[in-house]
């Protein structure tokens, strides 16, 4: 009998992506875990003065925690902060709505309840460091955060060869539902002519040079972001409620 009542515990690092309140005290988290991919978690009377960790649970933080198995969701029993980006974040309207479309983005890429996603995991705990840190401007962060995103979920755009027949670039035309630049047999009605210096950024922004980003000009750094919020929601297939908020900023 004590085999079919034992509670079931397990540890994992997560990033808190989300949270609602449930009753008076308690809230219903939404986690992206390191090793048991997304899970939803409720933590009991975090909301009162007296928790214990409620403050440890805030969006954009990243945790060690331990939850056991419950019916309908797991419980959370202990927590310990690794990085508290949330407290940099949140103090920062133009850091929050950056942050708050990397996990968003998360969430719709790992929608599958635990099934493992380690390399979403990693790169967005990266992301949010950089954006904590202000290590590089936050609209860069976004754009190689939702680029590489894209590409650990299979689908990597090409900033170099045509995306459709593979010829050898440079090319000038852009287009989200191709895969990215294409050449100009292959260029549909509509597709973006961005600047040679704008797909250049792209391509950086995807393999993570910095060095190369870093430097880039403020027009074509705008550039890029329009072609990567389209890129990303068609790809998406949905709308980024939180990106509008973003391109306001």
């Amino acid at each position: 009998m004590g085999d079919n009542v034992r509670v079931k515990l397990y540890r994992d690092e997560a990033v808190v992506l989300r949270t609602r309140k449930l009753g008076e005290a308690d809230r219903i988290l939404t986690l992206l875990t390191r090793t048991h991919g997304q899970v939803h978690a409720v933590a009991k009377g975090v909301r009162r003065t007296s928790s214990k960790f409620g403050a440890r649970l805030e969006p954009f933080s990243v945790i060690d925690l331990q939850l056991y198995n419950g019916r309908n969701l797991d419980v959370v029993t202990q927590v310990d902060t690794l990085a508290p980006h949330g407290r940099a974040i949140s103090g920062d309207y133009g850091l929050f709505t950056t942050a708050t479309a990397m996990v968003e983005t998360a969430e719709r890429l790992t929608e599958i309840e635990r099934e493992p996603a380690t390399q979403q995991y990693l790169l967005l705990v990266g992301a949010l460091r950089s954006l904590a840190e202000k290590v590089h401007p936050s609209s860069l962060v976004l754009d190689s955060y939702l680029l590489r995103a894209l590409a650990i979920a299979g689908w990597a755009p090409t900033f170099t060869e045509c995306a459709r027949c593979d010829a050898a670039g440079p090319h000038r035309s852009f287009s989200a539902p191709l895969g990215g630049i294409i050449c100009t047999n292959c260029r549909p009605p509509g597709a973006a002519a961005p600047a040679p210096e704008t797909v250049g950024l792209l391509g950086a922004l995807l393999a993570g040079d910095w060095g190369h980003a870093d430097v880039s000009h403020e027009r074509h750094r705008k550039e890029a972001s329009g072609l990567v919020a389209v890129y990303t929601q068609w790809h998406l297939e949905r709308q980024l409620k939180s990106l509008r908020h973003v391109e306001r900023a």
